[in-house]
């Protein structure tokens, strides 16, 4: 997250410049306002997931396994190295998925100890479900691009 609520002027960040060779003063501005956008946006996401009763984590799971229906699934190694997330906690949060039905696992041909991880018919739902409102609360939040409120 980004706390910083007053982005600073283009006369302080100007005078940084001044002080400092090299800052690019428009650069800093532009990288701060994407900052603190980024951060708006994913506040309202964090609030919209708790609102359903799921993480950006347990999402972004479900969303990996999903958008690669050809492979049957994915091995909990290979959603980790998708995810910008440690191993153990991408581990500790597939295995409370599975206790929640959200998630299953299928047998890897030739590999008696692999699994797939897999979506279930409930981790299907809860994504279908939450997609509409997602797709739409960042649809909204785009929009305001240019008025100040986002």
């Amino acid at each position: 997250m980004f706390f910083l609520k007053e982005l600073p002027t283009r006369a302080m960040l100007q005078s940084y410049s001044d002080r400092y060779p090299g800052m690019d003063a428009g650069a800093v501005a532009e990288a701060l306002r994407l900052l603190r956008r980024a951060s708006l946006l994913m506040r309202a996401l964090e609030a919209y997931f708790t609102a359903h009763t799921l993480s950006q984590t347990r999402f972004l799971i479900l969303i990996v396994i999903d958008r690669e229906p050809g492979q049957g699934g994915l091995m909990g190694s290979e959603i980790a190295d998708r995810l910008d997330i440690s191993r153990p906690v991408v581990t500790e949060t597939v295995k409370a998925m599975m206790r929640a039905g959200l998630l299953g696992s299928a047998p890897v041909p030739g590999d008696g100890r692999a699994k797939r991880i897999t979506l279930t018919p409930a981790g299907r739902a809860v994504l279908a479900d939450l997609l509409p409102g997602y797709f739409a609360l960042i649809a909204d939040f785009m929009a305001r691009e240019g008025d100040g409120t986002a």
